[in-house]
């Protein structure tokens, strides 16, 4: 009998997710208020971070706590309602970034990244996505050389440890990659070899979503207002209707603790907002590498919407109103670093990645409730990791051997569930 099957979240995992299990035989059906791609995964900075093995850590040490409290950082920015909503996550974040605990997550995490490229491949050749993919790099660009020897360091032991390809470049290397670009405001760059961009990362959601609607798939658009537990399974009720099947994947990002806090569970979910702005290059300038203002904290991307400028993060409540004051400070450092002409979107972009205080994202069956499984959290990796977890979610549910142990990624490592 075919086993019939709801995704929940239409972003890069739950697309992800539903195409694999679709692939494998099963009934499934794709839910979300809006079009696959339309959310979070549609304002991302649009890499497959293939060198990003060592997770963001909570700041720990005194000089960069002292710089953040101001609150005029470009790469980070907090607003006080938010960090008191997410007062046990971020202490939590905190502690687990401490030296001993990271040290043990870094491998764990990175037994994700590892697979990522391979796992999108797979995506990219099912849906004939390849005009979308650029496989050239790109570059941390770093104005101080303690901040460049640190992370060429950390490059070294990527590259030893986990199969990361990079190399460095001298300003004078840079500028004849990028010679529209002030390259002299750096002292150097890291160029990731195996890591690819993508020209539209929404468009990439779309192909794979396109991808599982071939393998037999369907996709439901509706605002979900309540999921139930039945008999059988498992009922989303929409706002004109209703779907049920045996078994429900939670994948909705930062609203699945919605869900969760509905279903009694107390996982320590918590928000990192980002912002972006599409422009059109200054005259005949032409950026051709995305590039990681590394010092000052925000990215250019050349995408097919334009350069595409993502801020840092933003510590905030998922649902409070934007403030474009991040934003803009980041455009003003940029227009000095590229010529940069008008903006070309109507208003800034802004979206929430679902982080988790230790780093790691949430994939597995949820501990008291049979049929339900969970895959959310995956923090500023959820279009890198889409696909790796697809594969993860497929082989779990079927009851196969797992292509990583994932014991660390169980709800049950967080106390309370």
């Amino acid at each position: 009998m075919t086993r019939e099957t709801l995704v929940l979240g239409a972003g890069m995992v739950g697309t992800s997710i539903a195409y694999h299990l679709a692939r494998r035989g099963r009934s499934v059906t794709l839910v979300d208020r809006r079009a696959p791609g339309e959310e979070t995964s549609f304002g991302n900075a649009g890499i497959i971070q293939r060198e990003a093995v060592f997770p963001h850590a909570f700041p720990r040490d005194l000089g960069t706590l002292l710089r953040v409290l101001p609150n005029r950082s470009i790469d980070i920015r907090y607003r006080l309602k938010g960090m008191a909503a997410a007062a046990g996550p971020l202490f939590q974040y905190w502690r687990r970034s401490a030296p001993a605990s990271y040290r043990q997550i870094v491998p764990e995490y990175a037994s994700l990244i590892m697979r990522s490229t391979e796992e999108h491949q797979r995506l990219i050749d099912a849906a004939g996505a390849e005009a979308l993919i650029s496989r050239k790099g790109w570059f941390d660009a770093f104005r101080s050389q303690k901040h460049l020897e640190a992370f060429a360091g950390e490059a070294e032991e990527a590259a030893r440890r986990f199969g990361v390809g990079y190399r460095s470049l001298t300003p004078a290397e840079l500028k004849a990659q990028e010679p529209d670009l002030a390259a002299e405001a750096f002292v150097g760059a890291i160029e990731w070899t195996n890591s690819w961009t993508v020209l539209d990362p929404g468009g990439l959601v779309r192909a794979y979503a396109g991808a599982f609607e071939a393998a037999g798939g369907r996709f439901q658009r509706g605002e979900v207002r309540q999921v139930v537990r039945t008999a059988s399974g498992w009922r989303l009720d929409l706002a004109d209707g209703s779907l049920e099947a045996q078994e429900l994947v939670l994948a909705a990002g930062p609203w699945s603790g919605d869900w969760l806090q509905q279903l009694g569970y107390r996982l320590p979910l918590f928000p990192k907002r980002g912002y972006h702005m599409h422009y059109a290059g200054e005259g005949e300038a032409r950026l051709n590498h995305w590039l990681m203002d590394f010092d000052a904290g925000y990215l250019l991307a050349p995408m097919r919407a334009g350069v595409r400028l993502t801020t840092g993060a933003e510590l905030t409540t998922r649902d409070a109103p934007a403030r474009h004051e991040q934003l803009a400070a980041a455009e003003k450092v940029a227009r000095r670093l590229f010529p940069l002409g008008p903006r070309q979107d109507a208003a800034p972009w802004v979206g929430n990645r679902p982080c988790m205080p230790d780093m790691k994202p949430v994939i597995g069956p949820a501990p008291r409730h049979k049929g339900l499984w969970f895959a959310f959290g995956h923090g500023h990796q959820g279009f890198t990791l889409g696909p790796v977890t697809g594969r993860l979610m497929g082989e779990m549910m079927d009851g196969e051997e797992t292509a990583v142990p994932m014991a660390p990624f169980r709800a049950e490592r967080f106390a309370g569930v």
